[in-house]
Protein backbone atom coordinates (compact mmCIF):
# COMPACT_ATOMS: atom_id res chain seq x y z
CA UNK A 1 0.00 0.00 0.00
CA UNK A 2 1.53 3.48 -0.65
CA UNK A 3 2.97 5.58 1.80
CA UNK A 4 0.88 8.54 2.61
CA UNK A 5 3.45 11.37 2.94
CA UNK A 6 3.68 12.98 6.46
CA UNK A 7 4.54 17.19 6.70
CA UNK A 8 6.61 16.60 9.99
CA UNK A 9 8.53 13.62 8.78
CA UNK A 10 9.05 15.06 5.52
CA UNK A 11 10.13 19.03 6.68
CA UNK A 12 7.34 20.10 4.74
CA UNK A 13 5.98 23.50 6.35
CA UNK A 14 1.76 22.56 6.66
CA UNK A 15 0.13 22.79 9.48
CA UNK A 16 -1.32 19.58 10.78
CA UNK A 17 -3.86 17.93 9.61
CA UNK A 18 -3.47 19.24 6.34
CA UNK A 19 -6.03 21.03 4.38
CA UNK A 20 -7.38 19.56 1.11
CA UNK A 21 -5.80 21.06 -1.27
CA UNK A 22 -2.26 19.91 0.21
CA UNK A 23 -3.64 16.70 -1.54
CA UNK A 24 -4.44 18.26 -4.51
CA UNK A 25 -1.22 19.31 -4.72
CA UNK A 26 0.60 16.44 -4.26
CA UNK A 27 -1.67 15.01 -6.96
CA UNK A 28 -0.45 17.54 -9.66
CA UNK A 29 3.11 17.19 -8.56
CA UNK A 30 3.49 13.38 -8.23
CA UNK A 31 1.43 13.69 -12.07
CA UNK A 32 4.34 15.94 -13.08
CA UNK A 33 7.15 13.92 -11.60
CA UNK A 34 5.83 10.77 -13.38
CA UNK A 35 4.87 11.83 -16.98
CA UNK A 36 6.54 15.46 -17.29
CA UNK A 37 5.57 16.11 -20.96
CA UNK A 38 1.87 17.06 -19.05
CA UNK A 39 3.71 20.30 -17.66
CA UNK A 40 2.20 21.94 -21.00
CA UNK A 41 -1.77 20.91 -20.35
CA UNK A 42 -1.34 22.69 -17.23
CA UNK A 43 -2.15 26.50 -16.89
CA UNK A 44 -3.26 29.38 -14.47
CA UNK A 45 -0.72 28.24 -11.74
CA UNK A 46 2.89 29.62 -10.58
CA UNK A 47 4.81 28.56 -7.90
CA UNK A 48 3.56 30.75 -5.49
CA UNK A 49 -0.07 29.15 -6.02
CA UNK A 50 0.61 26.16 -3.87
CA UNK A 51 0.19 26.17 -0.08
CA UNK A 52 3.63 25.40 1.09
CA UNK A 53 7.07 26.55 0.28
CA UNK A 54 7.97 22.65 -0.21
CA UNK A 55 5.50 22.25 -3.15
CA UNK A 56 5.87 25.65 -4.63
CA UNK A 57 9.79 24.67 -4.56
CA UNK A 58 9.03 21.76 -6.72
CA UNK A 59 6.65 22.95 -9.17
CA UNK A 60 9.65 25.60 -9.74
CA UNK A 61 12.20 23.34 -10.04
CA UNK A 62 9.77 20.99 -12.83
CA UNK A 63 9.21 24.16 -14.98
CA UNK A 64 13.26 25.10 -15.35
CA UNK A 65 13.95 21.78 -16.10
CA UNK A 66 13.69 20.62 -19.60
CA UNK A 67 11.39 17.50 -19.77
CA UNK A 68 13.33 14.60 -19.96
CA UNK A 69 12.65 11.51 -22.65
CA UNK A 70 9.68 9.69 -21.78
CA UNK A 71 11.43 6.24 -22.27
CA UNK A 72 14.60 7.30 -20.61
CA UNK A 73 12.14 8.86 -17.74
CA UNK A 74 10.66 5.51 -17.48
CA UNK A 75 13.98 3.72 -16.96
CA UNK A 76 16.09 5.59 -14.70
CA UNK A 77 15.89 8.43 -12.04
CA UNK A 78 18.12 10.93 -13.21
CA UNK A 79 15.77 13.81 -13.94
CA UNK A 80 13.98 13.07 -10.69
CA UNK A 81 17.55 13.69 -8.88
CA UNK A 82 18.17 16.80 -10.70
CA UNK A 83 14.24 18.25 -9.69
CA UNK A 84 15.34 17.55 -6.27
CA UNK A 85 18.44 19.19 -6.55
CA UNK A 86 17.16 22.48 -7.81
CA UNK A 87 14.27 22.20 -5.59
CA UNK A 88 16.36 22.12 -2.25
CA UNK A 89 18.31 25.65 -3.28
CA UNK A 90 14.25 26.57 -1.81
CA UNK A 91 13.20 23.80 0.25
CA UNK A 92 15.88 22.03 2.54
CA UNK A 93 13.37 19.80 3.63
CA UNK A 94 12.64 17.90 0.93
CA UNK A 95 13.82 14.04 -0.14
CA UNK A 96 14.23 11.71 -2.25
CA UNK A 97 11.27 9.99 -0.70
CA UNK A 98 8.85 12.44 -0.37
CA UNK A 99 9.35 12.80 -4.42
CA UNK A 100 8.55 8.61 -5.12
CA UNK A 101 6.13 9.42 -2.94
CA UNK A 102 3.99 12.01 -4.24
CA UNK A 103 4.15 9.91 -7.21
CA UNK A 104 2.47 6.79 -5.87
CA UNK A 105 -0.02 9.01 -4.44
CA UNK A 106 -1.42 10.42 -7.99
CA UNK A 107 -4.56 8.42 -8.40
CA UNK A 108 -4.56 9.57 -12.31
CA UNK A 109 -1.69 11.58 -13.92
CA UNK A 110 -3.95 12.51 -16.87
CA UNK A 111 -6.13 14.48 -14.86
CA UNK A 112 -3.29 16.71 -13.82
CA UNK A 113 -5.37 20.30 -15.30
CA UNK A 114 -8.00 19.20 -13.43
CA UNK A 115 -5.76 18.99 -10.18
CA UNK A 116 -4.08 22.44 -11.62
CA UNK A 117 -7.79 24.18 -11.45
CA UNK A 118 -8.35 22.89 -8.13
CA UNK A 119 -5.00 24.59 -6.70
CA UNK A 120 -5.70 27.60 -9.09
CA UNK A 121 -9.42 27.81 -6.81
CA UNK A 122 -7.45 27.87 -3.47
CA UNK A 123 -4.97 29.89 -4.47
CA UNK A 124 -7.77 32.76 -5.54
CA UNK A 125 -9.33 32.25 -2.08
CA UNK A 126 -6.08 32.67 -0.33
CA UNK A 127 -5.11 35.99 -2.53
CA UNK A 128 -8.18 37.36 -2.14
CA UNK A 129 -7.82 36.74 1.84
CA UNK A 130 -4.90 39.01 2.03
CA UNK A 131 -6.10 41.68 0.22
CA UNK A 132 -8.75 41.83 2.27
CA UNK A 133 -6.84 42.13 5.76
CA UNK A 134 -5.06 44.84 3.94
CA UNK A 135 -7.60 46.66 3.78
CA UNK A 136 -8.31 46.20 7.23
CA UNK A 137 -5.04 46.95 8.35
CA UNK A 138 -4.79 50.25 6.53
CA UNK A 139 -8.19 51.40 7.21
CA UNK A 140 -7.22 50.77 11.26
CA UNK A 141 -3.04 51.93 10.72
CA UNK A 142 -3.60 55.76 12.67
CA UNK A 143 -0.18 56.36 11.62
CA UNK A 144 -0.35 57.21 8.19
CA UNK A 145 -0.68 61.04 7.14
CA UNK A 146 -3.33 59.95 4.40
CA UNK A 147 -5.39 57.30 5.72
CA UNK A 148 -8.46 57.47 3.58
CA UNK A 149 -6.41 57.55 0.50
CA UNK A 150 -4.44 54.72 1.08
CA UNK A 151 -7.43 52.82 2.14
CA UNK A 152 -9.00 53.47 -0.62
CA UNK A 153 -6.21 52.29 -2.71
CA UNK A 154 -6.02 49.21 -1.05
CA UNK A 155 -9.63 48.96 -1.54
CA UNK A 156 -8.87 49.06 -5.31
CA UNK A 157 -6.17 46.79 -5.55
CA UNK A 158 -8.48 44.25 -3.56
CA UNK A 159 -11.31 44.87 -6.46
CA UNK A 160 -8.65 43.91 -9.28
CA UNK A 161 -8.32 40.61 -7.52
CA UNK A 162 -11.77 40.10 -7.53
CA UNK A 163 -11.73 41.14 -11.33
CA UNK A 164 -8.91 38.57 -11.87
CA UNK A 165 -10.75 35.78 -10.11
CA UNK A 166 -13.97 36.78 -12.38
CA UNK A 167 -11.54 36.61 -15.24
CA UNK A 168 -10.25 33.22 -14.58
CA UNK A 169 -13.30 31.76 -13.39
CA UNK A 170 -16.38 32.69 -15.70
CA UNK A 171 -19.64 33.58 -14.56
CA UNK A 172 -22.51 30.93 -13.80
CA UNK A 173 -25.32 29.82 -12.84
CA UNK A 174 -25.14 28.70 -8.91
CA UNK A 175 -26.03 29.77 -5.77
CA UNK A 176 -25.05 33.24 -3.91
CA UNK A 177 -22.71 33.05 -0.60
CA UNK A 178 -23.97 30.85 1.73
CA UNK A 179 -21.69 32.72 4.70
CA UNK A 180 -23.36 35.08 6.75
CA UNK A 181 -21.71 38.54 6.76
CA UNK A 182 -20.29 39.73 10.39
CA UNK A 183 -22.76 42.05 12.00
CA UNK A 184 -21.73 45.75 12.38
CA UNK A 185 -19.83 46.34 15.54
CA UNK A 186 -21.20 49.61 17.72
CA UNK A 187 -18.25 51.89 17.99
CA UNK A 188 -17.62 53.94 21.41
CA UNK A 189 -14.63 56.26 20.33
CA UNK A 190 -15.11 59.19 22.90
CA UNK A 191 -13.58 61.31 19.77
CA UNK A 192 -15.89 60.20 17.64
CA UNK A 193 -19.23 61.26 19.84
CA UNK A 194 -17.72 64.88 20.72
CA UNK A 195 -17.65 65.54 16.88
CA UNK A 196 -20.78 64.51 15.88
CA UNK A 197 -21.94 66.73 18.95
CA UNK A 198 -20.04 69.78 17.53
CA UNK A 199 -21.62 69.20 14.84
CA UNK A 200 -25.02 69.33 15.67
CA UNK A 201 -24.58 72.20 18.21
CA UNK A 202 -22.24 74.12 15.03
CA UNK A 203 -24.91 73.39 12.12
CA UNK A 204 -27.62 74.25 14.50
CA UNK A 205 -25.75 77.43 15.12
CA UNK A 206 -25.19 78.13 10.94
CA UNK A 207 -28.02 76.06 9.09
CA UNK A 208 -27.31 77.47 5.78
CA UNK A 209 -24.58 74.94 5.64
CA UNK A 210 -26.65 72.24 6.36
CA UNK A 211 -28.06 72.03 2.66
CA UNK A 212 -24.67 71.92 1.02
CA UNK A 213 -24.11 68.82 3.54
CA UNK A 214 -26.08 66.04 1.25
CA UNK A 215 -22.82 63.90 1.42
CA UNK A 216 -23.50 63.51 5.08
CA UNK A 217 -26.05 60.68 6.02
CA UNK A 218 -27.48 59.79 9.25
CA UNK A 219 -25.97 56.08 8.82
CA UNK A 220 -22.34 57.87 9.00
CA UNK A 221 -22.74 58.60 13.16
CA UNK A 222 -22.00 56.24 15.61
CA UNK A 223 -24.41 57.32 18.46
CA UNK A 224 -28.20 56.65 17.61
CA UNK A 225 -29.26 59.79 18.92
CA UNK A 226 -26.71 61.74 16.90
CA UNK A 227 -28.17 60.49 13.85
CA UNK A 228 -31.67 61.33 14.61
CA UNK A 229 -30.57 64.55 15.39
CA UNK A 230 -28.72 65.21 12.05
CA UNK A 231 -32.15 63.96 10.22
CA UNK A 232 -34.06 66.36 12.21
CA UNK A 233 -31.93 69.29 11.18
CA UNK A 234 -31.91 68.37 7.45
CA UNK A 235 -35.64 67.85 7.18
CA UNK A 236 -36.21 71.68 8.70
CA UNK A 237 -34.12 73.36 6.33
CA UNK A 238 -35.37 70.84 3.28
CA UNK A 239 -38.77 72.46 4.37
CA UNK A 240 -37.45 76.44 4.92
CA UNK A 241 -38.51 76.23 8.85
CA UNK A 242 -36.51 78.31 11.28
CA UNK A 243 -33.72 76.31 12.74
CA UNK A 244 -32.57 76.78 15.99
CA UNK A 245 -32.32 74.78 19.65
CA UNK A 246 -35.58 75.14 20.53
CA UNK A 247 -36.78 73.92 16.52
CA UNK A 248 -34.77 71.22 16.55
CA UNK A 249 -36.02 69.99 20.34
CA UNK A 250 -39.52 70.28 18.63
CA UNK A 251 -38.83 68.18 15.36
CA UNK A 252 -36.98 65.98 17.75
CA UNK A 253 -39.59 65.43 20.13
CA UNK A 254 -41.91 64.19 16.88
CA UNK A 255 -38.99 61.45 16.23
CA UNK A 256 -39.15 60.16 19.40
CA UNK A 257 -35.71 61.92 20.59
CA UNK A 258 -36.00 62.99 23.68
CA UNK A 259 -33.81 60.51 25.90
CA UNK A 260 -31.87 62.38 27.22
CA UNK A 261 -34.69 65.36 28.25
CA UNK A 262 -35.38 68.57 26.98
CA UNK A 263 -32.34 70.08 29.20
CA UNK A 264 -29.93 68.15 28.15
CA UNK A 265 -30.11 67.90 24.27
CA UNK A 266 -30.75 72.38 24.64
CA UNK A 267 -27.11 71.61 26.42
CA UNK A 268 -25.74 69.82 23.27
CA UNK A 269 -26.95 72.41 20.57
CA UNK A 270 -26.07 75.44 22.60
CA UNK A 271 -21.94 75.24 21.90
CA UNK A 272 -21.34 75.58 18.35
CA UNK A 273 -17.40 75.30 17.24
CA UNK A 274 -15.51 76.44 13.93
CA UNK A 275 -17.77 75.18 10.41
CA UNK A 276 -20.13 72.06 9.92
CA UNK A 277 -18.25 71.30 7.09
CA UNK A 278 -15.20 70.56 8.96
CA UNK A 279 -17.17 68.22 11.52
CA UNK A 280 -19.09 66.85 8.73
CA UNK A 281 -16.03 66.17 6.69
CA UNK A 282 -14.43 64.42 10.05
CA UNK A 283 -17.18 62.15 10.67
CA UNK A 284 -17.67 61.31 6.92
CA UNK A 285 -14.14 60.23 7.24
CA UNK A 286 -14.94 57.89 10.01
CA UNK A 287 -17.71 56.34 8.39
CA UNK A 288 -15.48 55.75 5.28
CA UNK A 289 -12.72 53.59 7.37
CA UNK A 290 -15.21 51.62 9.56
CA UNK A 291 -17.44 50.78 5.83
CA UNK A 292 -14.02 49.53 5.00
CA UNK A 293 -12.87 47.95 7.87
CA UNK A 294 -15.92 46.16 7.62
CA UNK A 295 -16.43 44.99 3.86
CA UNK A 296 -13.14 43.49 4.85
CA UNK A 297 -14.17 41.38 7.47
CA UNK A 298 -17.28 40.28 4.97
CA UNK A 299 -14.79 39.36 2.24
CA UNK A 300 -12.67 37.44 5.20
CA UNK A 301 -15.89 35.61 5.94
CA UNK A 302 -16.09 34.35 2.52
CA UNK A 303 -12.51 33.27 2.12
CA UNK A 304 -12.93 31.38 5.35
CA UNK A 305 -15.08 29.17 4.64
CA UNK A 306 -14.11 26.41 2.73
CA UNK A 307 -17.11 25.48 0.48
CA UNK A 308 -17.19 29.11 -0.98
CA UNK A 309 -16.53 28.63 -4.92
CA UNK A 310 -14.46 31.45 -7.00
CA UNK A 311 -17.94 32.47 -8.04
CA UNK A 312 -19.79 32.99 -5.05
CA UNK A 313 -15.92 34.99 -4.20
CA UNK A 314 -16.96 37.11 -6.61
CA UNK A 315 -20.16 37.94 -6.37
CA UNK A 316 -20.64 38.43 -2.46
CA UNK A 317 -17.32 40.39 -2.62
CA UNK A 318 -18.22 42.82 -5.27
CA UNK A 319 -21.44 43.30 -3.19
CA UNK A 320 -19.21 44.16 -0.47
CA UNK A 321 -17.27 46.74 -2.49
CA UNK A 322 -20.38 48.28 -3.47
CA UNK A 323 -20.89 49.52 -0.42
CA UNK A 324 -17.75 51.38 -0.19
CA UNK A 325 -18.09 52.86 -3.45
CA UNK A 326 -21.17 54.42 -2.29
CA UNK A 327 -19.84 56.13 0.41
CA UNK A 328 -16.48 56.64 -1.60
CA UNK A 329 -18.68 58.58 -4.08
CA UNK A 330 -20.12 61.19 -1.04
CA UNK A 331 -16.48 61.83 0.35
CA UNK A 332 -15.53 63.22 -3.09
CA UNK A 333 -18.72 65.08 -3.27
CA UNK A 334 -17.14 66.59 0.65
CA UNK A 335 -13.79 66.54 -0.40
CA UNK A 336 -13.85 68.07 -3.78
CA UNK A 337 -13.69 71.82 -4.75
CA UNK A 338 -16.36 73.78 -4.75
CA UNK A 339 -17.07 74.60 -8.71
CA UNK A 340 -16.94 78.34 -8.81
CA UNK A 341 -20.08 79.83 -9.72
CA UNK A 342 -20.06 83.64 -11.23
CA UNK A 343 -22.97 85.81 -10.69
CA UNK A 344 -25.28 86.89 -13.10
CA UNK A 345 -23.84 90.29 -13.65
CA UNK A 346 -20.66 89.00 -14.13
CA UNK A 347 -21.60 86.93 -16.89
CA UNK A 348 -23.57 89.74 -18.32
CA UNK A 349 -20.64 92.07 -18.08
CA UNK A 350 -18.28 89.48 -19.76
CA UNK A 351 -21.05 89.15 -22.63
CA UNK A 352 -20.00 90.82 -25.92
CA UNK A 353 -21.91 94.11 -26.52
CA UNK A 354 -24.56 94.13 -29.43
CA UNK A 355 -22.97 95.12 -33.15
CA UNK A 356 -19.43 94.20 -34.65
CA UNK A 357 -16.45 94.02 -32.37
CA UNK A 358 -13.19 96.08 -33.01
CA UNK A 359 -11.47 93.04 -32.46
CA UNK A 360 -13.51 89.78 -32.91
CA UNK A 361 -12.87 87.36 -29.83
CA UNK A 362 -11.18 83.48 -31.12
CA UNK A 363 -14.22 81.84 -31.38
CA UNK A 364 -16.46 84.39 -33.45
CA UNK A 365 -13.38 84.43 -36.02
CA UNK A 366 -13.62 80.76 -36.00
CA UNK A 367 -17.12 80.77 -36.61
CA UNK A 368 -16.58 83.30 -39.53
Amino acid sequence: MPRTPDPVEDGLDTTSPPRPVFHVEQALLGALLLEPQRLGSVTGIVPDSFSTAAHAALFSAIRSLPAPDPIEHAKNTKWLNQVLAAARDQARGLTASYLHSLIQVCPWPRHAPAYARMVEADHSQRRLAAAAQRVMQTAGDTSLPHRVATTLAEADALAAVVDDIAARFPAHSGPLPRTHAPPLTANHDEEAVDEERLLLATATAYPGNVDQMKWLTPGDFTHPLHAGLWQCLTTLTRRGTPVDPVTVLWEAQQHGLLNPGPRELLDLLAVPVGSPEHWGERILQRSVLATAHHIGLRIEAFTDDPATTPYQLVVGSRRALADLSAVRTRWQHATSPAPTKRSARTRATAAPRAGPPTTAPPAARISR
